[in-house]
């Protein structure tokens, strides 16, 4: 069984909860990829009644393609660099915008083998971007290329999960953001 991305938690499948939630909603979904390179889109197509859930998704690996495609300010981009919680933000928001979603998941970071932009190994974004507002998380995960990519889907989509049912509870409601978590807007 696969676990988080601190090797801890087993996990079943975070991507199908996710598309049951959003089904039940009538709510739909959008990625938009840098280091997970389209696993994120990928794991959330494997689901079955998934065509009603997911709009589409952008993999934007190279830096210029996060300001051409995704809509992330090429001023933020060119001083902070594509690593940086804000940036991540600027993709969710950029993703749900450009493929009409209600939702928007994005990932950042650097999976390795070598650091990037004086930025560690490990260091991930991963943000959502709702009717609720934009909440961007930091992870910090160990291992290998493959499990920091993998961890980082896991991670994004729990991150969703909680977004959708912290909603669902009443705990976020219309369009009023966020406060809670680094470089929420």
């Amino acid at each position: 069984m696969e676990s988080d991305g601190a090797g801890a938690r087993p996990v079943g499948s975070p991507a199908a909860g996710v598309v049951h939630s959003l089904a039940e909603r009538q709510e739909t979904l959008a990625t938009v990829e840098s280091l997970t390179g389209g696993l994120l889109a990928a794991s959330i197509v494997e689901i079955a009644g998934v065509s009603g859930v997911f709009q589409g998704g952008l993999v934007v690996y190279a830096t210029e393609l996060k300001s051409q495609l995704a809509g992330v300010p090429a001023e933020l981009l060119a001083e902070r660099g594509p690593v940086d919680p804000d940036v991540a933000v600027a993709l969710a928001e950029g993703g749900r915008r450009r493929c009409g979603a209600d939702w928007g998941l994005a990932t950042t970071g650097v999976a390795g083998p070598e650091p990037q932009d004086g930025k560690p190994v490990g260091l991930v974004y991963v943000a959502v971007a709702g009717p609720s507002g934009t909440v961007v998380h930091q992870l910090d995960l160990n291992g290998g290329r493959d499990h920091i990519r993998s961890a980082a889907v896991i991670e994004a989509l729990r991150l969703l999960a909680g977004r959708i049912h912290a909603v669902d509870r009443g705990e976020l409601s219309g369009d009023q953001p966020d406060a809670a978590g680094a470089g929420c807007r």
